[in-house]
């Protein structure tokens, strides 16, 4: 969730450090700050205050810019960062970079030797607090991060790679770390476990020599490099002008071949608004553009399209001939887009499958099978439940692993054998729209394929299945098209502090995902329920103050369906439903209905979770609420 820049440079490079941390905003931070070097090259050793100096935040990156102009802060070393606060409350006291100034002191006492910052969780940061107090070392913040600073401090013996190697070791949890210290001005150690972190090489100029970077996010250094080396668990990285290694968890120095350079074409800019007044209203209109992107070049369908990429990569023939199940792992978004695959893997591949909650499936006790295809899917690919989750499953003995992820170059596509890549594109939004459609046009290829390969997939069916695929992007403009009647929707539900939200069968899921994202942007509390599950409790809730969001296709569930809206109207309740052309259903007292521009049988889901976004969309807009990054929550989730 949080963001890592770093640089060590000939020049100044306090301008790249906060044009990183302007390209991760959109992970969402409710802090930020920068410390540099002021002894290393590009700044005055011999100023007033040289040394380590830091500004920090709790507003947005532009306001931390504006105070680094102020204070001049210029320096060849530094390291910035955006912090989702975990322990501890956003407050600047709590916000990284963290100083440490040895035992016995504080802030203003004494110059401080250590800067650092930090990605993930620390569960020992307890035991190590206790020992690092005992050892005289006084706490400014309540963050699990400090106890880092102070243990490297502690630990520290005139190599700053070897303390950072050293403190690492006591670590238990997730950590990406970027580290320096006052006595080796340029000079950045970084180190990974269980959360992401990347090397950017750069190239050397004007007979300076080459700068080098860390970061969490290959996208922050757009602009900077495209030369990147992806680091793996446990590696410690030492970045020094001209020249950086790597040594891999064993302790053992690893080779160029052993953690290539890779070229990494990120995006290289803040992406355009437009005509737009939000990125999330412009990325629900991306959706046909997305799929479209997506599914592009898909001419049949076989195993090959999900070849693997990464360094487990393998042929997906063989997989698929040897799977006889299936199990999803994912987390919120991405989980809906799972419970939507299941019916699809089941009705229409044959294949039985089970959708976990990732965050909870590495914590229970499971009866693995060998022959399972463990499917994960992730936005980012550097989910840390969701990682976790497949080294679990990884070490039970189930190797078969896919990924359906959006970014080509994750953790996730490195770790499974086989990967589909959606290509939404940069989402930007916190509250996932255009990612969420491209898995489930992903996860309808997989099904097709898994069908074949299990001899359920005629060649007729085939044939119209794609062709289904191919006109998406023209049946989700006419959907959104329907925005008009969305706002108005939204005008009513702006007043409400609660909604359910009910669809049967294979929009269920949906559902799901439709009260999500009305509760993640604006904030008003919203569940969803299988229909026929009402009578079973919610129905108590049902009053004339409770919006009841209904997902109406045509199917075969429908006439079910009707019966269950009956039993909300009876109760006064309001509804307001999602209904295809021929269902009949129309507008009257106390229900409200938009209609579909067509039924579009089993990949209906795609079409049908447009309007619900929309809804949140304008509700929250309605509401005045902070529409791409809502509070408390981030696009990146990288801490357990």
């Amino acid at each position: 969730m949080c963001g890592i820049v770093a640089a060590v440079a000939a020049r100044n490079v306090v301008p790249v450090l906060v044009q990183g941390l302007q390209r991760l905003e959109y992970r969402g931070y409710d802090s930020c700050g920068v410390a540099v070097h002021l002894g290393a090259a590009g700044g005055d050793a011999s100023a007033p205050g040289a040394g380590l100096q830091r500004a920090r935040s709790t507003a947005r990156v532009a306001e931390l810019q504006a105070q680094v102009e102020r204070d001049g802060l210029s320096a060849g070393t530094g390291i910035a960062h955006t912090r989702w606060a975990t322990h501890g409350a956003p407050a600047v006291h709590n916000a990284h970079p963290h100083f440490s100034h040895g035992p016995g002191a504080q802030a203003g006492q004494r110059p401080a030797r250590v800067a650092l910052v930090h990605n993930g969780i620390i569960e020992n940061h307890e035991e190590l607090r206790a020992e690092l107090q005992a050892k005289g070392y006084v706490f400014e913040s309540q963050t699990d991060t400090e106890v880092i600073a102070h243990l490297v401090d502690a630990l520290y013996d005139g190599d700053l790679f070897q303390a950072v190697r050293a403190a690492v070791a006591r670590l238990h949890g997730a950590y990406a770390v970027a580290v320096f210290h006052k006595d080796e001005p340029q000079r950045v150690v970084g180190a990974r476990a269980g959360s992401p972190l990347v090397l950017g090489v750069g190239r050397a100029e004007g007979g300076e020599p080459a700068p080098h970077y860390l970061a969490s996010d290959a996208m922050a250094l757009a602009g900077v490099t495209d030369q990147i080396v992806y680091l793996a668990e446990g590696d410690v990285v030492d970045l020094q002008l001209g020249r950086y290694w790597v040594v891999g968890q064993d302790g053992a120095a690893l080779t160029a071949g052993q953690r290539p350079v890779k070229t990494v074409h990120a995006h290289s800019g803040a992406v355009e608004l437009g005509p737009y007044r939000h990125y999330m209203q412009k990325e629900i209109f991306e959706q046909p553009r997305a799929i479209a992107d997506t599914l592009e070049g898909i001419e049949g369908i076989a195993p090959e399209l999900f070849d693997g990429q990464g360094e487990h990569a393998t042929a997906a023939w063989r997989v698929f001939k040897d799977i006889d199940q299936v199990l999803i792992l994912a987390c919120g978004t991405s989980y809906y887009s799972g419970c939507t695959a299941k019916y699809w893997l089941e009705g229409i591949a044959g294949m039985p499958t089970q959708v976990e909650v990732a965050s909870e499936y590495r914590y229970r006790s499971s009866v693995p099978n060998p022959k399972t295809l463990v499917v994960t899917i992730s936005q980012s690919g550097e989910t840390a439940d969701t990682l976790a989750a497949l080294r679990h499953a990884q070490s039970l003995g189930m190797t078969h692993t896919l990924t359906i992820c959006n970014v080509a170059t994750s953790a996730m596509v490195r770790e499974c054998e086989l990967a589909y890549i959606t290509r939404a594109g940069v989402e930007i939004g916190v509250a996932s729209t255009k990612a969420f459609t491209t898995q489930l046009a992903g996860l309808f290829l997989l099904t097709l394929a898994l069908a074949q390969a299990k001899g359920r997939l005629s060649a007729e069916d085939e044939a119209q299945h794609l062709k289904a695929m191919r006109h998406l992007p023209v049946a989700l403009q006419a959907v959104l098209a329907l925005e008009p009647q969305l706002i108005q929707w939204a005008e009513a539900f702006a007043q409400k502090d609660n909604a359910l939200f009910l669809g049967r069968g294979l929009h269920y899921p949906i559902a799901l995902e439709g009260a999500l994202k009305l509760k993640e942007i604006s904030y008003i509390h919203a569940e969803a329920y299988p229909a026929g599950e009402l009578k079973h409790g919610p129905l108590a809730l049902v009053t004339s103050a409770m919006p009841v969001v209904t997902v109406a296709p045509n199917d075969a569930l429908l006439e079910k369906l009707k019966s269950n809206m009956q039993e909300v109207r009876a109760r006064g309740g309001v509804l307001y439903v999602l209904a295809d052309a021929d269902t009949h259903i129309a507008s009257g007292e106390g229900l409200n209905v938009v209609r579909m521009p067509e039924h579009y049988g089993v990949l209906s889901p795609i079409l049908h979770v447009v309007p619900l976004q929309l809804l949140a969309y304008h509700t929250a807009l309605a509401k005045g609420t902070d529409v791409d990054k809502p509070r408390n929550l981030a696009k990146s989730v990288t801490v357990e």
